[in-house]
């Protein structure tokens, strides 16, 4: 029985990878085939695969990957699952990565600019910025080096001239993350545009940030 279980187990989180692709795309975040979505599993993760509209995904197109990189699958995992590896492997708070090319982080990452203490709520990054990695070719270990560095103590960074990636302890945090990330990209962009944004101190984003430790979406206790 404990097989079933997780298999099912499985199934269901395959099918909330999809679902989560899905909604960035309702939500505007992410557009086409960009961006990509994983989730840790047993010994290894799960990972969307490339060049699949997610419209298109069903549960067995998601890959299973290894912490060393091969995967047994007839689809080709996304091209950056290296980053998502690194993360998952250096970060063992983390359960999940998202990594999206909405409009206002990139924008930001175009520009080389990270995202200073405008608003409160940077504080889902872990921090009061949040950082933009140097520009490296995508799906490269150069790349995969530059995320972890802008990732560094902080759950959100931009990519230079890329996009942007958020990490959490499940695909609902991580979700939350991205989105919020977005959502902070448009007010600084529209502060800019208005005038000389008030930046707050960094003593008021860690004050934050502590309270954030107990914020954030919850899963319902399970039935039973």
């Amino acid at each position: 029985m404990a097989g079933e279980d997780d298999a099912l187990r499985e199934d269901a989180l395959r099918q909330e990878i999809i679902d989560a692709c899905l909604s960035l795309e309702r939500q505007g975040v992410n557009q086409g085939v960009s961006g990509n979505i994983s989730a840790r599993w047993d010994d290894g993760f799960l990972i969307t695969p490339s060049g699949v509209a997610y419209d298109r995904m069903n549960p067995a197109d998601i890959v299973f990957m290894a912490m060393n990189g091969t995967a047994d699958h007839p689809l080709p995992p996304s091209s950056e699952w290296r980053f998502h590896r690194d993360i998952l492997r250096s970060r063992p708070e983390a359960g999940a990565v998202v990594h999206a090319h909405p409009i206002f982080c990139t924008a930001f990452a175009i520009c080389g600019m990270e995202i200073p203490a405008a608003h409160y709520m940077i504080a889902v990054a872990g921090g009061p910025t949040i950082r933009c990695s140097r520009y490296e070719s995508y799906g490269s270990a150069e790349l995969s080096d530059a995320v972890l560095e802008a990732l560094e103590d902080r759950t959100c960074a931009l990519l230079g001239n890329h996009g942007m990636v958020a990490i959490g302890a499940d695909l609902a945090q991580a979700m939350w993350r991205a989105v919020e990330v977005e959502t902070l990209a448009k007010q600084y962009a529209a502060a800019l545009q208005i005038g000389t944004p008030r930046l707050l101190a960094d003593e008021e984003i860690q004050k934050t940030v502590e309270k954030f430790k107990n914020y954030g979406p919850r899963r319902k206790p399970e039935a039973g």
